[in-house]
């Protein structure tokens, strides 16, 4: 039993980025998250690649180009 608690105590490898990053849901279902989700949304455009958009010609989504 000591095997399964030392799994569940392991905390996963997450981006520098998004150290002291944590999510709960409340016993109403709400989503609490540690932080603001803007933040969230600002980093996920920056790091992830959205795969509906990739092909088209009429975006520039270069991320050369932003930074």
């Amino acid at each position: 039993m000591s095997k399964e608690k030392d799994e569940s105590d392991k905390k996963p490898k997450v981006n520098p980025k998004l150290e002291g990053f944590d999510v709960k849901i409340n016993r109403f279902g709400e989503i609490k998250t540690s932080f603001d989700i803007d933040k969230i949304n600002s980093f996920l455009n920056k790091e992830v690649e959205d795969k509906k958009l990739k092909d088209r010609d009429d975006l520039n989504l270069n991320k050369d180009e932003e930074e």
